[in-house]
């Protein structure tokens, strides 16, 4: 195992005590905004609507809105803000006025969007497409009599804003009229950064006399989807709270209210792109036995995708796809819920199932020889299906020999279940059987089982999802590997997308027991303030016997999955890096949730304006040590703390290590921590005796401000070339 520097522990006890003592007036003057809420939290199809962004730390100078997708511009409204008087320090805006204009074919659903400012790109804050007009509460639609008159269609935006708080909405309804009401609150507050208490919201129908006609709760996932046909025509309230009775500023929710069709299910969920697909459709106000036509653009990349459903001549909301190049085989009719009726299947493939009723499952048979390996991957719950997926492999006798529940992909844990690289035990014909692990079923319940024969591939992740620069300056972007079925294999990284003046010193992630690697960027010193996206892959050339299907490893809320990928040139696989936000979790903990988007933007000079070191070619005997003296260049009257590190941590667990196997620092020969107006220190690094040799390795070294607990301000050194020579 590769080793990492830790403190000794008394060393590490006055440093942790040290930072929470000082850390309400040493942290860095200068953050980049937390996008904290959007309100109204949803903007209407051919409309333009203006919304309140509020953040942590400044938006100050806000000058780009980037929104992702297609069909949603935005623009910043210029906020008024009070002259400046000589020598006083502009007050942070937290609050900053946003136009989204949405064409009126921009595809409904959630995107993501951030904030370019001087101090750098926001986190991400999450954005409702909606089709029908948005209405956003009034101060007073707290009791029943104080409802809010509405009318349907519309959506119906507010906030769950303190504890009790409970909005009311007032609306008429025609008798044999269906509405539907459907919520996004909880689902849209996995990305905010410092939100460590969730809405958990529930939804009641009242008539006027306040008895309960209907109420929802935890339908998709933590929010609500309420159906409802009135028997009689009238007024009615629709009431949202938290289950709790809790409540935060930042809970802000929309409810989609109409009639329209509403597809929940689609059979099958598995479709190749370019080829129109007839699909059985399940879900509200449709026609009995209703089909429409599925159509995935060619090109489309394989993995989870979500498009619309043309029914006769109208377009459905967006459902959840599975897009694939490998055989599809759509679940036969009849019975197949035994070994003895079970389905043969010729592997690889890609099955299109649903169970069809409570207590239902599905048998599928092939034949294996000893020792062969197969991965197996339901696509359901990441599709919205109602199916938490439960499989078991059953030898020739209906015994099992394997079961297995939830699958971990990327670093979140899901419904879905991915069983990897099972092993024959002996040759002869098995059985994969799945369930839902309640044993519900039904329209809905529908799902896509990947079965494929593993071979070495590898996933990519980046710790984070923005870097800063300003000009004249350095960033590092840490990747790390995820290695699966015994790739050993070194992989070159790769950038592109880069803002103007911006450059790049791609590094590499080590074979063997390499875990990550390092990207270090470069700002021009004219390089003017601009942001963009980027995209990170890594390549490898491993032998390959065959070409191999990679999982769909991505969470619902990715588009595009980001396992490697074999070319069909040579044997050179690559893998799209996915981009992780950090989030403070309870108790002080560093989370991550996956993005769509890795930001890179170049800002004002801020807290440092250089980071200096004596050497950047470090070359290494083993058993050898180097003493890197560092220079920092702080801004006028910067004297917060800093770290220094060649590590990316918290709390001592590592983030990221790009240095190579065997390589170190020496915490007792290093002064990392720089107080007040000390701008001087210097970091040890050592070689093991046993290290293996390596040419220029690329790292970089980290000098630290605290934002908070869990976030830092990061400025990097030019990039760190270590070599380990052979002994």
């Amino acid at each position: 195992m590769r080793e990492s520097f830790s403190r000794p522990l008394l060393g590490f006890i006055v440093a942790l005590l040290s930072s929470l003592l000082t850390a309400s007036t040493t942290s860095a003057q200068i953050s980049y905004p937390m996008v904290m809420s959007l309100k109204p939290v949803a903007v209407q199809v051919g409309a333009t609507t203006e919304c309140e962004v509020n953040s942590r730390y400044t938006m100050r100078g806000a000058y780009q809105v980037r929104v992702g997708g297609t069909g949603v511009s935005a623009e910043i409204v210029p906020p008024e803000l009070p002259e400046l008087k000589p020598g006083e320090k502009p007050k942070e805006l937290t609050k900053l006025k946003v136009k989204f204009t949405v064409s009126a074919d921009a595809l409904p659903g959630v995107r993501e969007f951030r904030l370019a400012t001087p101090n750098g790109a926001s986190t991400v804050g999450q954005l409702v497409v909606v089709r029908d007009p948005v209405v956003f509460e009034i101060a007073d639609n707290n009791t029943a009599d104080q409802g809010q008159l509405v009318t349907l269609p519309a959506t119906l935006c507010g906030v769950i804003e303190k504890g009790e708080d409970c909005d009311f909405w007032k609306f008429s309804a025609e008798a044999g009229q269906g509405i539907q009401f459907l919520v996004r609150c909880q689902r849209l507050q996995d990305k905010i950064h410092d939100l460590q208490v969730h809405a958990d919201p529930i939804l009641f129908l009242r008539d006027l006399r306040g008895n309960v006609l209907a109420m929802s709760d935890n339908t998709l996932f933590a929010d609500p989807f309420l159906t409802y046909r009135f028997e009689q025509g009238g007024e009615f309230l629709l009431e949202i709270r938290d289950v709790r009775y809790q409540g935060n500023g930042d809970w802000t929710y929309c409810i989609e209210a109409n009639s329209r069709p509403f597809v929940a299910g689609a059979h099958p969920k598995v479709v190749k792109a370019g080829v129109e697909t007839r699909v059985e459709l399940s879900g509200v106000s449709l026609e009995e036995n209703a089909t429409g036509v599925v159509s995935i653009p060619a090109g489309t990349a394989g993995g989870l995708v979500s498009a619309p459903v043309t029914i006769r001549d109208q377009i459905s909301n967006p459902v959840g796809f599975h897009v694939t190049d490998l055989p599809i085989l759509v679940e036969p009719a009849g019975d197949h819920d035994s070994v003895l009726t079970a389905v043969r299947v010729e592997i690889p493939l890609v099955i299109a199932g649903r169970i069809e009723t409570v207590s239902g499952l599905d048998c599928y048979a092939f034949v294996a020889k000893k020792g062969e390996k197969f991965s197996f991957e339901v696509i359901a719950r990441r599709q919205m299906s109602n199916l938490d997926s439960f499989l078991r492999i059953l030898n020739e006798q209906g015994q099992p020999v394997r079961e297995e529940d939830d699958g971990r992909f990327g670093r979140l844990t899901h419904a879905d279940t991915w069983l990897e690289g099972w092993e024959a035990p002996a040759d002869g014909k098995y059985f994969v059987e799945i369930r839902d692990g309640l044993l519900r079923g039904g329209p809905g319940f529908e799902y896509a089982l990947q079965i494929t024969r593993p071979q070495p591939y590898f996933l990519l992740e980046v710790d984070t999802d923005k870097t800063q620069l300003t000009p004249g300056t350095y960033g590092a972007i840490f990747v790390r590997i995820v290695r699966k079925q015994g790739f050993t294999g070194e992989v070159q990284l790769h950038i592109d997308g880069l803002p103007p003046g911006v450059a790049a010193n791609c590094g590499r992630i080590l074979a063997d027991k390499g875990i990550d690697g390092c990207i270090s960027l470069s700002a021009a010193p004219d390089s003017k303030q601009v942001a963009s996206d980027v995209r990170i892959w890594g390549t490898s050339t491993p032998i390959l016997a065959a070409p191999v299907a990679p999982p769909v490893a991505a969470p619902a809320a990715l588009s595009t999955e980001g396992a490697s990928k074999p070319s069909r040139e040579s044997n050179e696989i690559s893998a799209e890096a996915v981009a992780y936000q950090e989030y403070y979790s309870p108790g002080g903990g560093r989370g991550h949730y996956p993005v769509e988007t890795h930001t890179v933007a170049v800002g004002a000079s801020a807290d440092l304006l250089a980071v200096t070191l004596s050497e950047t070619e470090i070359r290494l005997k083993p058993g050898e040590s180097k003493k890197i003296l560092i220079h920092l260049e702080r801004a006028k009257d910067v004297n917060a703390n800093v770290t220094l590190d060649f590590l990316y941590r918290h709390l001592e667990q590592v983030y990221a290590n790009s240095l190579p196997e065997g390589v170190v620092m020496e915490g007792n020969q290093s002064k990392t921590l720089l107080t007040g107006n000390d701008s001087e220190g210097f970091i040890t690094l050592k070689a093991d005796k046993t290290a293996p040799p390596v040419e220029r390795q690329v790292t970089a070294m980290m000098a630290n401000f605290s934002l908070n607990f869990v976030m830092k301000a990061t400025y990097a050194s030019p990039p760190v070339f270590v070599t380990v020579e052979k002994e």
